[in-house]
């Protein structure tokens, strides 16, 4: 009986519920992130992707590549993680097993799919895509295939807002041209390892020895990559417990023997890390590092940071305090960074933003004193916020005493824009959920 096995993701999922809830920003370049000095781009609409804009990029770097119509704000776990609840409350009718791999990704098989041609698991997806958007508004790519890893890969082609189906005894011809960094398990290390030797494609590795894929990546690691590589994958999808903890670590060709190379390896590890990190939605408060010395003893240090933070700087620079000099511990052959004490983040104040100064001193003449300046702002674009008597909208700028509010939500189409005194009354903090009526 043919097993079949689909991989859900949500298209550009933080920027796009932004374009779903505010929906003046439809088809328009939106970042969603922090604006301060340390800020990175957590999401990224396909319309500024066009303009080389991409996750985890600094946002000062996005900023300059942002057109002018572009529009920043920050992020609102609450109103993503109740949207994948919705989302995944509809691919639960009909796959009552998820194996959920973050807010905007998960695989499931289907019971009803066991043994079904291509073309009725093409009718399946097709009308659950279908489904997703009629009740969600939003827009969900899949791909599907005899296991997690050709679905995985399949949905990634999908993209945008596209449908792959992958026929069953094609999987070696769908893989083969392919680069060996499509495959879930290679990363940078592995595939400078495997250029070395001339394999640049998952033909490639497939076509390998099981001998000199063990030579050459390791012996589980060779063995089991090299066998996804042919489109074999038999392993179960599982419902996930709650993510715990996020990490990434590196085994390296020769032994790191100085500190300041160790430190440029953590940094670099710690990026890693950290892109999962914000994949997951989450904040952290615990940093560890691993590291396994020559002869595999391996030493774990752990700090606990005051306040959950996704601050790359301050995760990273917790990790570097906890390195020990190679000169005391001796050579080092493999090192990991984790951040763990996960949880959703409750301030939409996220990815280091900071709200720009206005200068607080009044300016003298010498005869008589100018007005002072008005107040710095209360207001930050992209705060949810609702007035007595338009309801609920989102700052779309302020300064100079005054805040402008777009009043719109999911379903009342492009809303009006309206101006108010910063301090009127009227105007309050609203839930980010109550975009979502």
């Amino acid at each position: 009986m043919a097993r079949w096995v689909i991989h859900l993701d949500l298209d550009a999922f933080y920027a796009s519920a932004e374009q779903l809830t505010r929906p003046t920003l439809a088809g328009r370049p939106v970042l969603v992130g922090g604006t301060g000095p340390r800020g990175v781009v957590a999401g990224a609409s396909y319309e500024s992707r066009a303009f080389g804009i991409r996750s985890a990029m600094p946002m000062a770097q996005a900023r300059r590549l942002l057109p002018a119509n572009g529009v920043i704000v920050p992020p609102r776990f609450r109103v993503y993680e109740r949207l994948s609840q919705e989302v995944f409350a509809v691919v639960t009718e009909v796959a009552p097993v998820l194996e959920k791999i973050s807010l905007d990704e998960a695989f499931a098989e289907p019971p009803s799919l066991v043994g079904a041609s291509f073309e009725e698991v093409t009718a399946f997806c097709a009308a659950l895509r279908a489904r997703i958007r009629a009740e969600t508004g939003l827009v969900a790519s899949i791909g599907a295939g005899n296991g997690k890893q050709i679905a995985k890969i399949a949905s990634d082609e999908a993209k945008p807002d596209g449908l792959l189906v992958v026929p069953q005894g094609t999987e070696r011809e769908f893989l083969a041209p392919l680069p060996v960094r499509a495959l879930w398990g290679i990363g940078p290390v592995a595939e400078g390892k495997l250029r070395f030797i001339g394999v640049q494609t998952l033909g490639q590795l497939a076509a390998l020895s099981e001998p000199d894929a063990v030579a050459t990546l390791g012996g589980v690691v060779g063995r089991d990559l090299r066998r996804l590589a042919t489109g074999a994958d038999d392993r179960p999808v599982a419902g996930r417990a709650e993510t715990k903890q996020v990490s990434a670590e590196t085994t390296f060709d020769t032994d790191i023997k100085d500190l300041p190379t160790l430190r440029a390896e953590v940094r670099r590890i710690a990026v890693g890390a950290h892109q999962r990190l914000v994949k997951a939605g989450r904040v952290a408060r615990t940093v560890v590092i691993k590291l396994r010395h020559t002869d595999m003893h391996t030493v774990t240090r752990s700090e606990t940071i005051s306040a959950p933070t996704d601050d790359l700087a301050e995760l990273s620079a917790t990790a570097e305090r906890l390195l020990i000099d190679p000169a005391e511990f001796g050579g080092i052959r493999l090192a990991g960074v984790a951040y763990s004490g996960l949880s959703v983040p409750h301030q939409d104040a996220l990815f280091s933003l900071a709200a720009s100064s206005a200068p607080t001193a009044s300016v003298t003449s010498a005869v008589v004193a100018a007005p002072a300046p008005a107040a710095p702002s209360e207001w930050r674009q992209g705060d949810d916020v609702v007035h007595e008597e338009f309801g609920t909208g989102w700052v779309q700028g302020a300064g100079h005493g005054r805040v402008t509010v777009r009043f719109e939500h999911r379903s009342s189409g492009p809303g009006v824009a309206r101006t108010f005194p910063q301090s009127d009354p009227a105007l309050t903090r609203g839930d980010p959920a109550d975009c979502l009526r």
